[in-house]
């Protein structure tokens, strides 16, 4: 009887041991829960950017406002008729 009850001890310590750092553990399951919650808060950020995204693209499709406003943000355009005047600061001392 206490070579059974040795060997039940013996088999608890080690389905112990498994539970908690053997592969797919508990050890493993908070690491994974970590790399979930990180993964998780990057693709809410990515989403946020798709919708900027996606919003920029229907008003460059619906209109030409803002087709014209980038062009002379970011290409420094001008209409016909229009005068561009450059203004240019002295660096005083």
């Amino acid at each position: 009887m206490r070579v059974f009850a040795l060997t039940l001890t013996l088999f608890l310590i080690l389905f112990q041991y498994s539970l908690w750092f053997g592969k797919n553990g508990v050890s493993d399951f908070h690491r994974v829960s970590d790399d979930i919650k990180t993964q998780h808060s990057v693709n809410v950020n990515l989403q946020k950017r798709n919708k900027e995204m996606y919003a920029e693209i229907d008003d460059l499709r619906q209109g030409l406002d803002a087709v014209e406003e980038r062009a002379r943000h970011e290409l420094g355009m001008v209409k016909e008729g229009e005068t561009f005047y450059r203004v240019i600061h002295e660096d005083r001392p």
